[in-house]
């Protein structure tokens, strides 16, 4: 895998809408203030990317120029990470734009950088995986830099903090609180803090023992499903098989499997659709381990720690479940495609190698 290097003080920062245009509608102009005061308070130089700002129904209908902007920021030698604005549902347009371009494949090889965002961000990140590139699977411009508290929530920045550095490893550990998803993201909401509360359960073992290494995979539970089986869209599976992005079953045999589930609180027995989907296709078996995120604001947590066990029941595959990552809040980074140790024994998560090339 190609690693990018760590931040430094004055490097540039692009911020991307790859998916959903919010970042420039009205509403949000109070929110991309305070990101933008918070990048420049990490020393780091904002570059909103030409169609970042541009309204939704533009972004929506055109994206290609999502696909130019996330381009251009590869091709700008002076930018060193690029964060995606937010989330949203069709982020796979972008993918063909891209991976027919030779001058983009050959920038993401020869200029790695940085980049970050989760939810259907994790189309972009699956595309880069299979470039070869390092990215992180953490947090977006609107939904943390953005954060209308006074400061960024303590466990999300410790994370995003590690982006200036190059430990030799990382642990993922959990955070002591959680916090709960916003009723509003007004302006009315600037300063004053989320409801929280105090982690009561920590990583929970669902599944297995022992200690398995293998690389990070994965992402967002829904738009996983999405990408196998086009039932959103109905064409997304055609484009990734043509440009053979998703792991081959051999592939996936080195893989610890990583998966969340998004803000729409999907129901139980949807969960259990869709795992029963990869357990149907030998995925579920295959890989060395999951590891599952916190579900946000806690909606299903005891159900869908159930389902698992059901799926799981018949398989030997360790799962570590409740890990902050993904929509849940706070978040932390998980790199794609590195060395990575999961203890179920100890319930610890280490990235066994530097996250960053020297």
């Amino acid at each position: 895998m190609i690693k990018p290097k760590k931040l430094n003080k004055g490097d540039k920062v692009a911020i991307v809408s790859l998916s959903r245009g919010l970042l420039g509608m009205p509403f949000c102009k109070h929110e991309l203030d305070i990101a933008i005061k918070r990048i420049k308070e990490f020393g780091l130089d904002p570059v909103i990317m030409p169609n970042a700002l541009k309204d939704m129904d533009y972004i929506q209908n055109h994206p290609e120029a999502r696909a130019s902007d996330l381009k251009q920021a590869f091709m700008d030698n002076d930018i060193k990470a690029i964060i995606s604005a937010i989330g949203g549902d069709d982020t796979y347009k972008t993918i063909p734009y891209l991976m027919e371009d030779e001058e983009f494949i050959e920038a993401v090889k020869d200029n790695p950088k940085i980049f970050m965002g989760y939810s259907d961000t994790t189309n972009n990140h699956l595309m880069l995986n299979k470039l070869g590139l390092v990215t992180f699977y953490g947090p977006c411009v609107l939904t943390d830099l953005a954060e209308l508290d006074t400061e960024m929530l303590p466990y999300t920045r410790e994370y995003f903090e590690k982006l200036f550095m190059n430990e030799t490893t990382l642990e993922i550990k959990s955070s002591p609180l959680w916090y709960y998803d916003r009723e509003s993201y007004g302006p009315e909401e600037i300063g004053k803090p989320r409801k929280k509360q105090e982690e009561l359960h920590g990583f929970e073992v669902l599944n297995g023992k022992g200690q398995i290494t293998g690389k990070l995979y994965g992402g967002c539970l829904e738009s996983l499903y999405d990408i196998y089986t086009s039932e959103r869209y109905g064409n997304e599976s055609e484009i990734y098989s043509k440009y053979s992005i998703l792991p081959t079953i051999e592939e996936w045999k080195e893989n610890i499997l990583f998966l969340e589930t998004s803000e729409e609180r999907m129901k139980p027995d949807k969960l259990e659709k869709i795992l029963n989907y990869f357990k149907d296709n030998n995925i579920l078996e295959t890989v060395k381990g999951i590891i599952v995120g916190k579900p946000i604001d806690e909606k299903y947590y005891e159900e869908y720690k159930e389902i698992y066990k059901k799926i799981f029941n018949d398989l030997d595959t360790p799962i570590l479940y409740n890990v902050n990552f993904g929509h849940c809040v706070p978040r932390c980074i998980l790199p794609y495609g590195l060395k990575t140790t999961v203890d179920y024994d100890n319930k610890r998560i280490i990235i066994e190698e530097p996250i960053f090339d020297k």
